[in-house]
């Protein structure tokens, strides 16, 4: 008897050791690449970086943290599954979906910020006041996003299409100027490119109320997560604290984001007033992707239709 109980304690020795040996040489990552985004008004990005959040967090482990400014969304996944991006930390939800219907392989472990009104239509000309007025005209903004979203959701009020219009495929930064200098009569614009704008004589036709959620996401590539999901878990534990310091300090957070974008803190007090930076994915934030499925659907943006319950991380 005494043999089985000293064969037993032996046995549980080794299985105790065997597992305190397992996470103690759990594998990690020697380097996370993820995505830096400063524009339209990602706070968290630029608080994380700034405040060394990220860094610090993944410091003990010897992880080398760098930030990418790779910031349009096919770029991004492009970045991605070149496996030179592992985390994309501002990824708009229209995009997000095109990408995975065309066989990008990513979780969606956060959602990063909600603003309808932060995306605008914006035009110089006071002849343009409906959707109707749209029709004809030359309209700049980056195809496959939120942006693009927001145009064809306002010409559908007007029982127009993207075919009754003259879209020109453009970045944010390239539409504000092009809208100035009058090469377009209209630009789809948003954060501190349309503040900017609307300050220099443009005029908000409409903004996204009423017609989209303006949800842009995070998300990680799966190889990366099925490797470290440690790893993954400890970066949403940072958004969630980064939330948090944005509503306690945001002094702080204005002081900040200034330096990094220029905008005064009055403008950033204006923009975080239609910005929604809770990083926990609800329910309606999923109903809100599969609507926006429905839109590419119809609107032909889109070809293959997904699940988007698989995109989300299962908690």
């Amino acid at each position: 008897m005494k043999k089985i109980k000293y064969f037993l304690l032996v046995c549980l020795a080794i299985f105790t050791l065997g597992l305190v040996g397992c996470e103690s040489n759990k594998e990690k990552p020697k380097e996370i690449n993820i995505s830096y985004v400063k524009g339209p008004f990602s706070i968290p990005s630029i608080l994380e970086k700034n405040l060394n959040l990220v860094q610090d967090e993944f410091k003990k482990d010897d992880i080398k943290i760098n930030f990418h400014d790779v910031t349009s969304g096919p770029q991004q996944v492009q970045a991605l599954m070149a496996g030179d991006l592992d985390i994309l930390h501002a990824f708009g939800g229209t995009s997000a979906i095109i990408s995975a219907s065309n066989g990008a392989k990513f979780t969606i472990i956060n959602i990063y910020s909600r603003s309808p009104k932060g995306f605008m239509i914006i035009s110089k000309s006071d002849n343009i006041n409906s959707p109707e007025d749209l029709k004809g005209k030359k309209i700049g903004g980056p195809k496959g996003t939120v942006l693009h979203q927001l145009l064809v959701a306002y010409l559908e009020k007007g029982n127009l299409n993207i075919n009754d219009v003259e879209f020109i495929n453009m970045k944010v930064n390239e539409t504000a100027a092009a809208l100035e200098s009058g090469v377009i009569d209209v630009a789809l614009l948003t954060g501190p490119s349309a503040e900017n704008s609307l300050k220099h004589g443009g005029k908000l036709v409409t903004d996204g109320e009423n017609l989209i959620q303006g949800i842009i996401v995070t998300a990680v590539s799966n190889s990366f997560l099925e490797k470290y999901p440690d790893i993954i878990n400890r970066f949403i534990n940072i958004n969630q604290n980064t939330y948090k310091f944005i509503q306690e300090d945001f002094d702080k957070t204005a002081e900040i984001v200034s330096k990094e974008t220029g905008l005064s803190k009055d403008e950033i007090i204006k923009l975080k007033e239609i910005y929604d930076f809770n990083p926990e994915i609800t329910e309606n934030d999923i109903k809100e992707l599969k609507d926006t499925q429905e839109f590419l659907l119809k609107n032909n943006l889109q070809e293959n239709r997904i699940n988007i319950d698989d995109l989300i991380l299962k908690k």
